[in-house]
């Protein structure tokens, strides 16, 4: 589960941001998570507190916004959802799609008082 290094690594970016920016509270950390990034937003959500814990993170609230995978049919040229048409293109049935979005993982945002 290479998503506890994730929360980790998160974190330590947030805290750079924030002691190079004389930061001193966080209320909220926003993610983009998407559908392909090999990152299971639920699992980011669960492990966030126990890593937090103890940080001056640990009443930061942790905002997860999933990214659709999108692909584009390198056959008909349609853009389409991969993950909720399993890879085939919906118009053509093909199976060849260049992605598009929902590779990404991004600290999106971090809200401050």
């Amino acid at each position: 589960m290479h998503e506890i290094g994730v929360v980790r690594q998160v974190l330590r970016t947030v805290e750079g941001f924030a002691r190079e920016n004389n930061i001193d509270e966080v209320v909220s950390i926003v993610l983009e998570i998407g559908e392909l990034s090999m990152v299971i937003p639920q699992y980011v959500e669960e492990l966030y507190p126990l890593v937090a814990r103890g940080t001056r993170f640990e009443r930061t609230e942790l905002c997860i916004e999933t990214v659709e995978g999108r692909g584009v049919c390198r056959n008909c040229k349609r853009v389409f959802p991969i993950v909720k048409n399993e890879g085939y293109c919906p118009r053509c049935g093909k199976r060849d799609a260049e992605i598009i979005s929902g590779r990404d993982f991004v600290i999106k945002e971090i809200v401050v008082p």
